[in-house]
């Protein structure tokens, strides 16, 4: 059984210094356990490095923002707070977790007075998904959730209230012995994974759907320019369900899934082909440019 994450060893910063794992804790009655008032990120160290840190924590201080509040610390606080972390915790390749939340002052809905805290930690984590899967693709199911109209949440947001569907989502999908779950939209439109974006694959164009009710991921964003880079062309729109019958590669992205191929989603099959391992070959480059280098050496 996995060492449950309240018993490892190590340092968490913890507003404004660090603490002992253990000893990193909030009150029962912090107002972000009751009403999901809590903003964090997910990102990865390539070599001791944070791959795109500072976008990251560009999109903290905008869900902080989205939810009513003003971080404590400044964005290059929390960007040296972070690179200390992984330093400290004597990580090279690393997850990374930053989180923001409203404490205990006010127990209600309203919680104007309440004061804002801010937690860093980081930890080994190998890949999202089973790697002995990845050849062939991961499976998913499609979620009896979806992802909500845009004017009742702030789905810009990288918001802890905001994943209860995708959890749900997903313990839906490992129960019928899927890896993960696609949802669709309110509109019954193609949206995202439970914790990454998707993409489709048809004649040599990429197709992933608009994030207008959903994150637009910084690791979607990073995939879309080695693309176009590339030459290959990437076309952002409306996706309907049935056209995943045509569809011939299918993938997933996302700071813990990366680039990862999905070979079924539902009662529709797709085959890892060329385009999602270029994708998967040129992200590794990106986030590990040092390796790159060794291997064009080698």
């Amino acid at each position: 059984m996995a060492l449950p994450f309240d018993q490892h060893e190590g340092e968490i910063w913890f507003d404004g210094s660090f603490v002992e794992w253990k000893d990193a804790k909030l009150h029962v009655l912090s107002h972000g356990l009751h009403y999901g008032s809590a903003v964090f990120e997910g990102e990865r160290a390539y070599g001791g490095s944070i791959f795109e840190c500072e976008a990251h924590t560009d999109r903290l201080f905008a869900s902080a923002e989205a939810l009513g509040f003003q971080m404590p610390y400044s964005k290059e606080a929390i960007n040296a707070a972070k690179r200390e972390t992984v330093a400290r915790m004597g990580l090279t390749d690393a997850y990374v977790r930053p989180i923001a939340w409203r404490g205990s002052e006010m127990m209600g809905v309203s919680a104007q007075k309440n004061s804002i805290h801010v937690a860093i930690a980081a930890w080994a984590w190998p890949s999202y998904f089973d790697p002995a899967l990845r050849e062939k693709g991961i499976r998913l199911d499609i979620s009896d959730w979806r992802r909500p109209d845009p004017r009742t949440i702030p789905c810009h947001a990288k918001a802890a209230g905001l994943y209860m569907i995708c959890t749900l989502s997903k313990h839906a999908a490992e129960s019928k012995g899927y890896q993960d779950a696609l949802m669709y939209d309110y509109r019954g439109h193609i949206a995202e994974a439970t914790g990454a974006n998707v993409f489709f694959i048809k004649d040599g164009v990429i197709h992933t759907p608009t994030p207008d009710c959903f994150l637009d991921g910084i690791t979607r964003r990073t995939v879309i320019r080695l693309a176009r880079e590339r030459g290959i062309e990437v076309n952002q729109r409306t996706i309907m369900p049935e056209e995943m019958a045509d569809f011939e590669e299918c993938f997933l992205t996302g700071t813990a899934a990366e680039v990862t191929p999905v070979g079924e989603i539902g009662p529709y099959s797709f085959v890892p082909g060329a385009i999602t391992k270029t994708l998967i070959e040129a992200y590794a480059e990106a986030v590990q440019p040092a390796h790159a280098a060794l291997r064009d050496v080698a």
